[in-house]
């Protein structure tokens, strides 16, 4: 009977290209090392498959198994890791240079959340007119928010002119 060959995952019986493999039983016991059709005999006598775990060592080290238990069970452990893990967006605060205290404040704790949260930050400030002819004044802006989050986050990307946009980067420390 042909069968396709294994495409992804650990190859298993037939597949298996070694000549001799080191062989571990159903219940974790080591059997030794033995001819690979010996061992595919013995792994059908209990009713599983002889599916190669370790393919890097000499020899290979094999385990009965059941292959399609096997696959199903390393696919979940790859879903569920896969979804504990946290991508990392990046937030824009826009803020322009004569901005008052009291809306400073308010992008100030929303700037402490996103990095609290473990996302960067994308500092925007926006030069409109004659705004433009003080960059200074925005410099002094960003340098007042950079001293803020001192403690939480530190700059990946130096205060920049982009245009008319001042930018800097925090990312969480």
């Amino acid at each position: 009977m042909m069968t396709p060959p294994v495409k992804s995952g650990p190859r298993y019986n037939q597949f298996i290209q070694a000549d001799k493999v080191r062989v571990i039983d159903g219940e974790g016991e080591n059997l030794g090392v033995m001819y690979t059709r010996q061992a595919i005999e013995e792994a059908a006598e209990v009713g599983l498959d002889l599916v190669e775990v370790s393919p890097n060592a000499d020899p290979p080290v094999c385990k009965f198994l059941d292959v399609g238990k096997y696959r199903y069970e390393a696919q979940k452990k790859a879903n569920a890791a896969r979804k504990s893990q946290k991508t990392q967006e990046i937030k824009e605060i826009k803020m322009r240079p004569n901005i008052d205290d009291h809306d400073y404040e308010t992008k100030m704790r929303n700037v402490h959340r996103f990095i609290e949260d473990g996302d960067k930050v994308k500092v925007t400030l926006r030069f409109r007119g004659r705004e433009l002819s003080h960059q200074q004044l925005g410099m002094n802006l960003l340098r007042r928010v950079q001293e803020d989050v001192a403690e939480i986050a530190k700059v990946e990307a130096y205060p920049r002119m982009e245009g008319r946009q001042m930018l800097m980067v925090l990312s969480p420390k």
